[in-house]
């Protein structure tokens, strides 16, 4: 992953692309709390049982615990960064999601 730190401006807002998916499950707030947990270690992360964000060098991705649900929502300057930044989101989340099959479909605005 690229350490660029100056693709995201210091208001955490992030122009360019955006990617969102929606994955039905009911552990979505315990996947948003591990997901929150694991990145924190390296990265500036906000969370509640409801609601997550995480400040990565490339992009933000905020998360969302909505309806037995979690909604990921994806910004990144430019298309390459928010391809790396959707594959390292969903390969960990996918890992924590081991005892279910998990559909992820990104949808790119």
């Amino acid at each position: 992953m690229s350490d660029v730190a100056a693709t995201v401006p210091p208001s955490g807002e992030v122009s360019g692309v955006h990617s969102v998916a929606s994955v039905a499950t009911p552990h979505a707030s315990r996947y948003l709390q591990q997901l929150c947990k694991h990145f924190a270690h390296k990265r500036a992360v906000s969370f509640d049982e409801r609601h997550g964000r995480i400040d990565f060098a490339i992009g933000i991705c905020d998360l969302e615990v909505v309806d037995g649900a979690l909604r990921m929502r994806l910004a990144a300057p430019n298309g390459a960064d928010l391809a790396q930044l959707a594959d390292v989101v969903q390969r960990h989340l996918v890992r924590f999601a081991f005892r279910e099959e998990l559909a992820i479909r990104w949808e790119t605005r």
